[in-house]
């Protein structure tokens, strides 16, 4: 089990486990970056810099056009 500190803050509010959840999505991006705390998660950085994004942005910075 991963220890708590160790989930991405932003993992509770954040598309990607949604659309894990709705099993529209690989469990992969969660179990390698929101689980993990990966810090390389373009998601994580751009959050916080407060910089917009779109939901359907990837952790490694690319889009997935069939998640709306």
């Amino acid at each position: 089990m991963t220890p708590k500190n160790r989930i991405c803050k932003w993992y509770q509010c954040c598309p990607i486990k949604f659309y894990t959840d709705e099993k529209k999505l690989d469990p992969y991006w969660v179990d390698n970056y929101c689980l993990i705390g990966n810090k390389k998660c373009i998601r994580y950085q751009k959050e916080e810099a407060g910089e917009s994004h779109p939901d359907n942005l990837l952790p490694d910075g690319s889009i997935d056009s069939l998640l709306v």
